[in-house]
């Protein structure tokens, strides 16, 4: 049992991905439902979800539809790997925030579009946890990713939702060093705001606002580790308008 530790998805997500290394869970295999993984780990429903989006993220299972998830052999893994190390060097994390942008901007404005009920309920409940309890703590951050990547499961392409969850377990240094460079009440209030501005628009079905809304919080979260970046996303319109 994993008991009331932080960062839960992540710890389940670890001992699940030792398990397929050591051969434990070899290719093939298909992983315990979610009921058995809830009661395996002692967690809930949604931190074994949460947890099996990092491991499809890694490209160590893959989803088949109304069937289960199964086990990949390294040979299938097609695996995006970023050295967390190389995220210390500031030119590399203002590669991954416009990583961000690209893939989080359009998810917004796509997800507006497309979100149903339990989209809506799933984006909301993590940006209670976000202003709730939890706000204080490590459990904040949690949250924090999983809004983006419920935002990202609102497009309804799982393309999209697999590249935003491992996006998403790359930022978790970013925002970690954020919440000790920056006054963290005033950081909060303005996470939490940006992030309120998020869902009030595709609750809305604003895909425009949610767009503008998501790029102005990935700036702004840039902005507060020491990356800056345009709040313009087209580069081509503002070179043109100063004659280049």
């Amino acid at each position: 049992m994993i008991g009331t530790v932080q960062a839960l998805p992540h710890r389940v997500a670890a001992v699940l991905g030792r398990e397929i290394s050591s051969g434990e869970l070899p290719p093939g295999t298909r992983l315990p439902t979610e009921q058995q993984l809830t009661e395996k780990f002692g967690v809930s429903r949604n931190v074994i979800r949460e947890a099996i989006s990092q491991l499809r993220a890694d490209g160590m299972i893959e989803a088949r539809q109304g069937i289960g998830a199964f086990v990949l052999g390294p040979e299938q893994r097609a695996s995006i790997r970023i050295d967390g190390d190389a995220l210390k060097d500031v030119n590399n994390m203002e590669r991954l925030f416009e990583l961000r942008c690209i893939l989080e901007v359009e998810a917004a404005t796509l997800a507006a579009a497309r979100r149903d009920a339990a989209n809506l309920e799933a984006i909301g409940a993590a940006l209670d946890r976000m202003s709730g309890e939890e706000r204080w703590e490590e459990g904040s951050i949690d949250a924090d990713l999983a809004f983006h990547r419920e935002i990202a499961r609102a497009t309804g392409n799982d393309y999209i939702h697999t590249f935003i969850s491992f996006v998403c377990e790359q930022i978790r240094r970013s925002i970690e060093y954020a919440r000790v460079t920056n006054p963290l009440q005033d950081l909060i209030e303005v996470n939490v705001g940006e992030h309120v501005r998020i869902y009030e628009a595709i609750v809305k079905g604003d895909p425009e606002a949610a767009g503008s809304a998501m790029r102005a919080h990935i700036v702004g979260a840039a902005q507060r580790v020491g990356v800056t970046l345009p709040l313009k996303n087209d580069a081509t319109h503002q070179s043109a308008a100063k004659g280049n």
